[in-house]
């Protein structure tokens, strides 16, 4: 290492020399470093929405390993964001920790203030309440409109709906949204059947809609769900594979019906 950095060779014994060490190391590469210094705001979306997404796997996994490495990609990206932020002299990294500490400070009355709150629920509707106060949200409206557009389509679906149903916009029972998902799946194939790529597009919309609706009422995550039946089919189509091997013969050179006959002893 050059002797100018030989400092940054040195772990830093606690979170705040940590810290400093890598807020100091970015600054470094801002300033030095080819990719590192054309980077903005808008180039590092990926990589943030990326990084999130792996320290997720990682948690899904129980890999502790993986999960300590994440977590320090995603917190790079954090300090990575800060450092352009001070350097447009928008805000600085003391003011979004700081801005953190005063917003849990705030949002949890029932530990800092003494007051009392008698179960989860409540304790999280006082946190929306507070959370649409702070953002300006005056109507269910503004509410539904806050939700992130970033966020997975399934996921943004389900906020959405869950903040409808508090304003009593919902059916009593499961049953309805079955039903929904029903007559959605008939207007779907109406307009498959039509060809308007628009309607189609349209149509399948809405039977997604309807379908998170009811994964809302089973109390399922539609985002596990999905991932989960991904997974299932890979597994399944993995033993596919290997059973047309065994026939020596390639899953690419066999028929529909051959595969759909592996595929059914594959389920049994």
């Amino acid at each position: 290492m050059l002797k100018e950095y030989a400092r940054f060779e040195k772990k830093g014994e606690n979170e705040k020399e940590a810290f400093e060490r890598l807020y100091e190391i970015v600054k470094i590469l801002r300033v030095k470093c080819p990719w590192d210094s054309v980077q903005t705001h808008d180039s590092l979306r990926t990589c943030m929405i990326e990084e999130a997404y792996e320290a997720v796997d990682a948690i899904q996994k129980e890999d502790m390993t993986n999960l300590r490495e994440e977590l320090g990609d995603v917190l790079l990206q954090v300090v990575f964001h800060g450092i352009l932020a001070e350097e447009e002299e928008n805000f600085t990294l003391t003011d979004v920790i700081n801005e953190e500490c005063e917003k849990m400070l705030r949002r949890h009355p029932h530990i800092f203030s003494g007051e009392e709150v008698k179960s989860i629920d409540k304790a999280l509707e006082k946190w929306d309440n507070m959370k649409s106060t702070e953002h300006g949200q005056t109507s269910y409206t503004d509410r539904l409109r806050s939700v992130p557009d970033a966020l997975p389509a399934l996921m943004k679906s389900g906020k959405v709906q869950s903040r409808a149903a508090k304003a009593g916009f919902d059916w009593d029972s499961i049953d309805g949204a079955l039903d929904k998902v029903v007559e959605e799946f008939g207007e779907f194939k109406e307009a498959y059947a039509s060809g308007r790529k628009n309607d189609i597009d349209e149509e399948l919309g809405d039977l997604l809609f309807s379908v998170v609706n009811v994964a809302r009422f089973a109390g399922t995550d539609p985002e596990d769900a999905l991932n989960e039946a991904t997974r299932k089919f890979i597994e399944r189509f993995a033993r596919v594979e290997d059973a047309a091997r065994s026939e020596g013969k390639s899953v690419d050179s066999m028929t529909l019906e051959e595969l759909d006959a592996l595929w059914e002893n594959v389920k049994k």
